[in-house]
């Protein structure tokens, strides 16, 4: 199990390096592409999804698809309008195939657009930042460092239980040890792009991604528990198998989820981009 999941993972790392770095339409059409697996997982689990796909799942996945051609060819003036429309034909939908849908189902297909589909975008909107090359990395040390540092020190040091219904094995000190091992890992990166002079990056960098790096496990911590409190709600162990070892999509994007708007926005806001 464990070298499975090993082998998953380092495949994993090595098509984000390759998506991330070709940038432009490669990476939007991945993320595209991920947020509608992601979403359908949800919506299997959340039962949206009933059997076969239906016209409320198909608007959603359409939806987000026109997000994201949204947020990388027009301004953004038109992205929120883009996420308004998605949610006026979801309404159309329930009213005119009345009593096909719950109420509560429409409710899930618009917070599975935006939770999935709107919260991922940001990892192409980062990568599209000045210097998003290195700036969209921090994205994952914050959210994958800190899991593993979490997982690492967890196992050693773990003692308290830091939500005990809805994780049973995530500890206090495991998760306070993913937060500084993410802002180490944030400020090794800093440290080694400015040895490596790479003039993208300010020299706010050495202070700025730690910082960021730290405040961002501590939401992708949040993000994987609230993944987990969907599961557990519905009574399933994983989303989907789609990766072997780690489960579906949002079992492995959970943590990244929430954490790669807050990394978009830190970044914009303490570099002053």
């Amino acid at each position: 199990m464990f070298k499975t999941r090993l082998i998953s993972g380092i495949v994993l790392v090595i098509l984000a390096l390759a998506t991330i770095i070709c940038s432009g339409p490669v990476l939007l059409v991945t993320l595209i592409g991920v947020s509608c697996i992601g979403m359908q997982e949800l919506y299997r689990a959340a039962g949206v999804h009933e059997g076969k796909t239906n016209g409320l799942e198909i608007a959603g996945y359409l939806a987000v698809v026109i997000y994201y051609l949204t947020i990388a060819y027009l301004p953004v003036s038109y992205h929120l309008p883009a996420v308004i429309r998605g949610v006026l034909v979801m309404m159309c939908i329930f009213v005119f195939t009345y009593p096909k849908y719950q109420n509560k189902q429409i409710m899930t297909a618009f917070f599975g657009m935006v939770y999935v589909g709107v919260m991922l975008s940001y990892i192409y909107q980062t990568r599209m930042l000045p210097g998003g090359a290195f700036l969209v990395w921090l994205i994952f040390s914050a959210s994958w460092g800190c899991d593993t540092c979490a997982y690492a020190v967890g196992k050693l040091l773990g003692k308290h239980k830091l939500a005990p219904v809805l994780s049973p094995k995530k500890s206090i000190e495991g998760a306070v040890g993913g937060v500084a091992g993410a802002a180490l890992i944030g400020f090794l990166y800093a440290w080694g792009l400015q040895k490596a002079g790479v003039t993208a990056i300010s020299d706010d960098a050495i202070w700025a991604f730690p910082l960021i790096s730290g405040v961002g496990a501590v939401l992708s911590q949040l993000g994987d528990l609230a993944a987990s409190g969907i599961k557990r709600d519905h009574n399933i162990k994983d989303y989907g198998r789609l990766i072997p070892g780690h489960g579906g999509i949002m079992d492995r994007f959970d943590s990244v989820i929430v954490t790669a708007p807050l990394i978009y926005y830190l970044c914009i806001i303490l570099l002053e981009l």
